[in-house]
């Protein structure tokens, strides 16, 4: 993954000064020892300029941890900690930051060895909130070195999607199909969490591209096609166009990212796109978002969001699909059902027309689009990477702008179940336990559109954790509740 942040956490220990300083120090270095023998010790700093006791100590603390190139920090109360200066700290950082505390050690070390940050923690939560400050408060913030080291690598996900959102540029292409507005939303929010979005015309791209016909890269790119291709290698008459647009989106990046640091781009494939380009551009968006730069659909803007936290979340390629058909009774009695613990209504179908990562499909062949091939001739709509998608544990999920601009979003852990889909395009049977009332209750009834972004593991605490710190209302970051907990809208008496 080469579009996603490398995060490095200072850990700032701060101590109360009618507490033993040594307090936090003798615990930081437990930590620090904690975390280097269990994870390593790439992506944290220890702080070892002062323990933060006054304002003065907070102004070194932060100078040191931005000369070590730090990009997340960790306030660790070794003790009860000075409130003022430790919410200070987390003010004046620019990053994402953390709060966690230091457990007592033994019942034998209960007078002086006592270090009341369980009582801190509840006093430098008020002064965040007083000087509106946010942070990642893990659930139960308060441990020994090894709780603490945890937590510190459970925050590396969250640091690194809030590092990449504030450096992200989202590249789009044309306006949103006609019959596809229900992707179209407010861009505001973006800019309400600091991304930046360069919206283009579909001309402007189809001039890039004539542009770089003849270019001498084009070769090694077909030839490297060919190679993640292989036996599926069905339209390779298609290839050397294929590699000429992955050079154009490339080279649109590097021209256009301006200040920012990462990229994702939002494109468009229909209507007009096959017939004048001459090919569909899902296995480049396959092959762009298999390094780490996600490529979405039909201009969903907030569907490329959506993947590009995926990304810094699992440091991985995702998807995105259409939540698209349902599973066939015939296909569930005979292929599912006492086999897995799910439902009918548990499970669906989600398909794209071949845009998944090579490496997320049990099989694959380079084929073309038989939904556009319907009503253009076929030869315009090669570029289609097909094959089930492998088996096994997923995300679904989607960030989301309503169209009177408020943030919302859904997340559900589930699975890809081996179960061959008999279809076509890039395509699976998930399985999500209560889908049927989630589908009801939280995609229908919150307006989300047909998209939805898939991470390849289960990836529900950090997003949760993401949204709400982006900011995303408690009430309006939705899962599938369990059977006994029922959504609002649902008709107690059904």
């Amino acid at each position: 993954m080469n579009n996603i942040p490398k995060v490095k956490v200072g850990i700032v220990a701060v101590s109360r000064d009618c507490f033993p300083e040594s307090l936090s120090v003798d615990r930081r270095k437990a930590l620090v020892k904690a975390y280097t023998d269990k994870f390593g010790a790439a992506d944290i700093y220890e702080c070892p300029v002062c323990i933060v006791e006054s304002e003065i100590h907070m102004v070194q603390a932060l100078e040191d941890i931005k000369k070590a190139g730090c990009n997340a920090l960790c306030v660790y109360l070794g003790n009860f900690g000075p409130e003022i200066s430790e919410t200070l700290l987390a003010k004046h950082f620019d990053g994402p930051k953390m709060f966690v505390a230091a457990a007592e050690e033994s019942q034998d070390n209960l007078m002086d060895g006592r270090g009341d940050a369980y009582c801190g923690m509840l006093n430098a939560s008020y002064n965040l909130k007083l000087r509106n400050v946010g942070a990642y408060i893990p659930e139960y913030p308060v441990g020994d070195a090894e709780d603490v080291a945890d937590m510190i690598h459970d925050f590396l996900p969250i640091a690194r999607t809030i590092i990449g959102l504030s450096d992200l540029k989202i590249i789009s292409f044309g306006p949103r199909p006609l019959n596809f507005l229900a992707c179209n939303a407010p861009i505001k929010q973006l800019y309400n969490i600091g991304v930046e979005i360069e919206e283009n015309s579909e001309l402007d791209l189809f001039e890039a591209f004539n542009k770089h016909a003849g270019d001498e890269r084009i070769p090694e790119v077909v030839a490297d096609m060919e190679a993640e291709l292989g036996a599926g290698n069905k339209k390779p008459e298609i290839l050397e166009k294929l590699a000429q647009y992955e050079l154009t989106l490339l080279d649109w990046i590097e021209e256009h990212r301006g200040y920012r640091k990462y990229v994702a781009i939002a494109g468009k494939c229909w209507p007009a796109f096959q017939t004048q380009f001459g090919f569909v551009p899902c296995y480049v968006n396959s092959r762009l978002t298999g390094r780490g730069i996600p490529v979405s659909c039909e201009v969903d803007i907030y569907g490329v969001l959506s993947e590009f936290v995926g990304t810094c979340v699992s440091e991985d390629a995702v998807t995105l699909l259409d939540i698209n058909n349902s599973v066939p009774k015939d296909m569930y009695k005979e292929s599912i059902e006492g086999k897995f613990d799910y439902t009918l209504t548990d499970t669906f179908m989600g398909f794209h027309c071949g845009n998944t990562c090579s490496k997320k499909l049990s099989s694959f062949e380079m084929k073309y689009q038989k939904i556009m091939a319907r009503s253009l001739p076929i030869e315009v709509t090669n570029g289609t990477l097909e094959g089930d998608i492998a088996p096994g544990d997923i995300t679904f999920f989607r960030l989301q702008s309503t169209a009177d601009n408020k943030l919302r979003a859904y997340l559900a852990e589930g699975e890809i179940l081996p179960v061959a889909t008999r279809s076509f395009g890039g395509i699976g049977i998930f399985a999500i336990n209560e889908m049927g009332r989630f589908y009801r209750h939280v995609l229908i009834e919150k307006n989300y559109p047909h998209h939805g972004a898939v991470a390849f593991g289960h990836f529900g605490k950090a997003l949760y954790e993401v949204f709400k710190y982006i900011g995303v209302p408690l009430e309006d970051i939705n899962y599938n509740q369990p059977a006994s907990l029922p959504y609002p809208t649902e008709n107690p008496f059904k």
